[in-house]
């Protein structure tokens, strides 16, 4: 369907959860494969607190971990639709399903003890009994080459070579599973198997796993590896917000509002989520606000779906009349904000902002899909902090949310001048 056509009955004949009708100057998802869509009426104007930005961080925090596919990205994704309505923006939800690994809890047994592990994405599931037996250095096929691992179950620690090839090399030498300890604090949160491996893999943390490392070197030890993993279908929610009638914008400002399982994602994402709305709102009674809009992406930490998704679904027409997008991740904490995207995009920002650093923005948040379709982007960012991916991940600087919705504004408004 060409995206500035109205819905027809066969699209309102697919699949989708509910629709209300629309006045006449309502606009659609611009798609050449429209599906899932729901359209919501907005609420009357409200007034723009100055502490809205940072309220709509602690309302999603408080929320919990924010895991596309959970009744709790539900409840996210209606307050977000709730807080574009207040000020007379459209809202429309556009759904997707893709293929998930979810850790339903697995662990190793030692000696009667559980201790908590995370199964590595992509591995086989499995239950096993086996002797521990600790490999020296990191994994290579040489350390492995060292000692007898046939039918037992190897324990590594992580680093140097990737976690397919430490379980390709386990398997290779005869090992019926891997435990792969990390290297410092904290658990393997997010670690993935490239290549699906023959034997279940299991990360520990290095606090859990350094004590286990030094009382495996008894080689009568015995232990139960537990990986309780399978692959489940989920569905996102991306939220996209505009004026009515606005059917093709000039630039789209966008950030993913799910997080990682067991973090409240104060920063990673919530930030960059009201950094969106803020500039919504900052926007709405201007002329400026006709030619924008404005997206929360669902799915981001499980491989930038909810944008792919977004992409790959509009017309080409659509995506060619943008002027860029503007992708808002992780700014709530570092004093530095740094840019990174197009060249002529981050060089426009210098001389908006001369004290952003530039950084080579890499394919690891929603910019990437649009850049992939030639869309011009740019990425706003203030780089890693200890509690990323953590359950500590609960607190922003408010005046870095201010600050990096004012370098938006400018860079919106003489962009679009």
């Amino acid at each position: 369907m060409n995206f500035l056509k109205r819905k027809t009955n066969s699209w309102l004949n697919g699949a989708m959860l509910a629709i209300l009708v629309l006045p006449p100057t309502a606009c659609t998802l611009p798609t050449n494969r429209l599906n899932n869509v729901v359209d919501f009426l907005p609420k009357a104007d409200a007034k723009n607190d100055n502490n809205a930005t940072y309220a709509n961080v602690q309302a999603l925090v408080n929320m919990g971990a924010r895991v596309a596919g959970t009744p709790v990205m539900e409840k996210a994704s209606s307050y977000l639709i709730d807080e574009y309505r207040k000020v007379g923006y459209l809202t429309e939800v556009q759904t997707f399903n893709y293929q998930k690994f979810v850790d339903l809890g697995s662990n190793l047994t030692v000696n009667g003890a559980i201790i908590e592990g995370k199964a590595l994405n992509g591995t086989i599931p499995g239950k096993l009994n086996a002797a521990l037996v600790v490999v020296p250095n990191v994994g290579r096929t040489d350390d492995f080459a060292k000692l007898n691992v046939k039918g037992a179950i190897a324990i590594v620690r992580r680093g140097e070579i990737r976690f397919s090839q430490k379980a390709e090399n386990a398997a290779a030498a005869g090992a019926i599973g891997l435990v792969i300890v990390n290297n410092e604090p904290g658990d393997l949160n997010g670690a993935t198997l490239v290549d699906s491996p023959k034997i279940p893999v299991l990360a520990l943390s290095g606090e859990r796993g350094n004590p286990l490392l030094n009382q495996a070197q008894n080689p009568s030890i015995n232990v139960s590896l537990n990986i309780n993993a399978q692959r489940q279908i989920v569905t996102g929610r991306n939220i996209i917000a505009h004026l009515p009638g606005v059917t093709q914008p000039k630039i789209i400002l966008g950030g993913h509002y799910d997080s990682v399982p067991g973090s409240p994602g104060a920063n990673d994402n919530a930030s960059g989520t009201a950094v969106v709305l803020a500039v919504a709102r900052n926007l709405h009674n201007t002329n400026l606000a006709r030619q924008a809009w404005f997206v929360a992406f669902d799915g981001e930490e499980d491989g930038l779906h909810g944008s792919r998704t977004f992409v790959n679904t509009a017309a080409p027409e659509f995506l060619s009349g943008l002027k860029g997008m503007l992708n808002f991740d992780m700014v709530g904490v570092n004093n530095q904000l740094r840019i990174g995207g197009t060249s002529s995009l981050t060089a426009f920002t210098k001389t908006i902002d001369p004290n952003a650093k530039n950084f080579a923005a890499n394919g690891g948040s929603d910019h990437a899909p649009f850049a992939d379709k030639n869309v011009p982007v740019l990425f706003f960012y203030r780089g890693q902090e200890p509690n990323y991916h953590t359950p500590n991940d609960k607190t922003i600087d408010p005046k870095l949310l201010n600050a990096t919705t004012q370098v938006a504004l400018d860079i919106v408004k003489k962009l679009l001048k």
